[in-house]
């Protein structure tokens, strides 16, 4: 795995992601759908497994789901699961916090 620097530190993604906002980052060509719940950082792809729709432009429920704006699919942030089985479950990333600065495990 390689992990990629995201921010310079951890006080820096929590002034750049507001909570339940997600927010487009793009690591080595991939495009990754970055959200801050509950406190928590969490990655998963950006891209829809229904229809290929950008999920950084949808929304985050009080649940800890991304909801695709095109067609309302719903996927557990944490595990990545399409909750209603509709389609494919979308790929989860690894964060991790440094004293170096905030990763993305690719």
């Amino acid at each position: 795995m390689q992990w990629i620097k995201i921010f310079a530190s951890e006080e820096r993604a929590a002034n750049t992601l507001t909570e339940n906002k997600p927010q487009l980052v793009v690591a080595n060509g991939k495009r990754i759908c970055l959200v801050k719940h509950e406190g928590k950082y969490l990655a998963v792809s950006d891209r829809c497994t229904h229809n290929g729709e950008s999920l950084s432009k949808g929304k985050v429920n009080h649940l800890g789901e991304i909801i695709c704006p095109w067609h309302g699919h719903q996927f557990n942030l944490k595990s990545g699961r399409e909750i209603h089985e509709r389609s494919a479950d979308l790929e989860c990333f690894p964060i991790k916090v440094e004293q170096s600065g905030f990763y993305l495990g690719l």
